[in-house]
């Protein structure tokens, strides 16, 4: 593969994508516009940050192109390919974090990226990373099932047991350990993709990316117009506590952004507006808050749900 040529072709697909992602979402919303903000690293690279604040249906929402380079990659990128330290690198992606205002509408994350690390003797070398994940506050069956049937029609094209694997490593990745407990009910999460050889790599990519809103907006409009009060608010805040935990102690591509010397305006629009955190609470026995720990947030096989 010609090193030039395989980051111009995914650097084409990742800025279509991000303005894809972007319009759906506006029309989803109804309401408010992303705001566009440019930004440039010192160190080499840039990127676009598309934040959404306060619009009708999200309360926050956030999509972010970047594409950084550098003599050095960060500790982050090489932990568990420790041969690749010191290479310089090439590394872009897409990112997205949605925090709907209504709690029985899911917050959802999605990301697409590539990588190339070049040693100082050698062939370059290059691998693909994504996914996406939901996190429901209260949990509705019909919308689990539709996210992972959509997730593994994504992954059909590139084998049978493609969508099982990338399946199960999402339960594993999203997972808190120090609360012994999931993020949400899971998705997809792949990384250090490179054995198909590059044009099914990128295909797949692709694949995941592009599925990512017929996965997302129809749960958007079958719970927008639920009715809520107080309490489905408290519980969405408090819940979003598990959120922020996630993304700065354990996720790797906020590490990888900090690390890198990204910007950290546009690293941490991950984050909620608001978020909560209440000393020992536990939910109500029996409660539709008690159901998500019980029966969403354990790892499941929804394709057998019926």
């Amino acid at each position: 593969m010609n090193e030039q040529k395989g980051v111009a072709t995914v650097l084409d697909f990742l800025t279509d994508l991000q303005s894809r992602w972007v319009s759906g979402l506006e029309q989803a919303d109804g309401g408010k516009r992303f705001q566009r903000d440019s930004w440039q690293r010192p160190g080499g690279g840039g990127g676009l940050s598309c934040v959404l604040s306060q619009g009708t249906v999200f309360e926050k929402g956030g999509v972010g192109f970047s594409h950084v380079f550098g003599e050095h990659l960060p500790p982050s990128a090489t932990a568990n390919r420790p041969e690749l330290a010191g290479c310089a690198f090439d590394a872009m992606g897409v990112s997205l974090v949605i925090h709907p205002r209504n709690p029985y509408i899911p917050t959802t994350h999605a990301n697409v990226r590539y990588f190339e690390a070049r040693p100082a003797q050698g062939e370059a070398i290059w691998w693909f990373g994504g996914g996406f994940d939901l996190t429901p506050y209260y949990g509705f069956e019909e919308d689990a099932v539709h996210w992972h049937r959509v997730a593994r029609e994504a992954c059909l094209p590139f084998g049978e047991q493609v969508y099982a694997r990338y399946k199960e490593w999402c339960d594993r990745y999203f997972f808190l350990p120090h609360r012994s407990e999931a993020r949400g009910v899971g998705g997809l999460f792949f990384d250090d993709l490179s054995e198909w050889g590059f044009e099914r790599c990128f295909g797949f990519l692709e694949s995941v990316g592009e599925a990512f809103l017929a996965a997302y907006l129809p749960i958007v409009e079958r719970r927008r117009a639920t009715p809520y009060g107080e309490r489905e608010r408290s519980f969405q805040l408090y819940r979003r506590g598990r959120y922020v935990e996630f993304n700065l102690v354990y996720d790797r591509g906020t590490l990888f952004g900090l690390q890198s010397g990204g910007r950290t305006e546009s690293i941490l629009m991950s984050l909620p507006p608001l978020a909560a955190w209440t000393y020992d609470w536990q939910p109500e026995p029996g409660s539709a808050e008690a159901r998500l720990y019980t029966d969403f947030l354990p790892p499941r096989d929804w394709l057998a749900v019926t």
